[in-house]
């Protein structure tokens, strides 16, 4: 049984195998890098650039939100692969409580638009 089997459900553990499984299951898969990040600018800068997003984006939680939350954009079926997530929680707890709203709040959007957003946790490699 894989997690792209049921309804996402705020932010799950990651598969071992992320990309062969999201392929198998015809899920969109992207991965964001938070082992770098230190402050909110950072984390903004980790999500422009390892989701390509354009120059206009805004660095801020709305502008995050909007890009996450687009129906209009967003593909039926994406994961977001955290990586390092568990470690960047620990290192900035306020900053990733911030974040995990914002995804929730993306997650419940586009779940109301008919559109799938996994949002899975990747053990650092010290766990793995």
């Amino acid at each position: 049984m894989s997690v792209f089997d049921d309804l996402p459900q705020g932010i799950q553990p990651a598969p071992a195998e992320p990309r062969l499984v999201a392929a198998g299951a015809q899920v969109r898969l992207r991965e964001v890098t938070l082992s770098a990040v230190q402050d909110k600018n950072d984390l903004m800068l980790a999500f422009a650039n390892d989701l390509a997003l354009s120059a206009t984006f805004g660095r801020n939680w709305d502008a995050l939100y909007d890009v996450l939350s687009d129906p209009d954009t967003a593909p039926q079926r994406l994961a977001l692969v955290l990586c390092d997530y568990p470690d960047f929680e620990r290192r900035h707890a306020r900053l990733a409580a911030e974040l995990q709203q914002v995804l929730l709040d993306a997650q419940k959007a586009l779940a109301g638009a008919g559109k799938a957003l996994w949002l899975l946790s990747d053990l650092p490699e010290s766990e793995s």
